[in-house]
């Protein structure tokens, strides 16, 4: 066989070699797009659960309303963005809207806004809340103008001072709320956090702040 032909022969060869080795080794570019999809997912999916799970255990908290407890301020299914850091820097204020685990089954959660603070010595008496304290010693009626209306009566006869740890806790609707009146003081290891915002319904979306006492 002359040598032109051997050559061309082995040339043929060497192609037709180096051509199936290029094919092995050549992804699909269907394969290699997905490939590259997942990759990008599973990246997006752990960035946010490494962002949501801190702020959704650590920083703020999701809670819906259900009673009549807190009307009319809250009303059944309002959605409440609860704020869980600011009682780990800072002590509770009255005014403050809370949610708290009832201290007798830790399974279930209360709305309720604080009105005595630790130290303070409590009065409920002919449908009106008196406030003690170092700067009142003789007590001050507590007025909850703005966010009661007049016709709200405050039932009890109580007479309590408060612990060093303890905050004293009523609902809005004063005729329909089993609180501080019934179950007792509260201490913070109980509350949750504090309301934040309202964000559902979107018409009512609220952002709170204290109210103004005259104490």
């Amino acid at each position: 066989m002359p040598k032109n032909t051997e050559k061309k022969e082995e040339r043929e060869i060497n192609d037709a070699l180096n051509e199936l080795n290029e094919k092995s080794i050549t992804p699909d570019p269907f394969w290699k797009a997905t490939g590259l999809f997942v990759l990008e997912v599973a990246k997006i999916i752990v960035i946010s659960l490494a962002i949501i799970i801190p702020i959704r255990y650590y920083l703020i908290q999701p809670f819906y309303v259900k009673g009549a407890s807190m009307e009319p301020t809250f009303h059944d299914y309002e959605y409440l963005i609860i704020n869980e850091i600011t009682y780990r820097l800072n002590t509770p204020d009255r005014g403050d809207i809370i949610v708290l685990k009832d201290p007798r089954n830790t399974s279930q959660f209360f709305i309720k806004r604080i009105i005595g603070l630790p130290g303070e010595t409590i009065k409920i008496k002919n449908g009106t809340v008196m406030i003690a304290n170092s700067e009142h010693p003789e007590g001050v009626i507590l007025d909850e103008s703005s966010y009661l209306n007049d016709t709200v009566y405050t039932s009890g006869n109580i007479d309590i001072t408060l612990d060093a740890d303890k905050f004293y806790v009523m609902g809005d609707n004063r005729g329909s709320s089993l609180d501080s009146r019934i179950i007792g003081p509260i201490g913070k290891e109980y509350i949750i956090g504090k309301a934040w915002v309202r964000a559902w319904p979107f018409n009512k979306l609220t952002h709170f702040n204290l109210p103004d006492y005259n104490i």
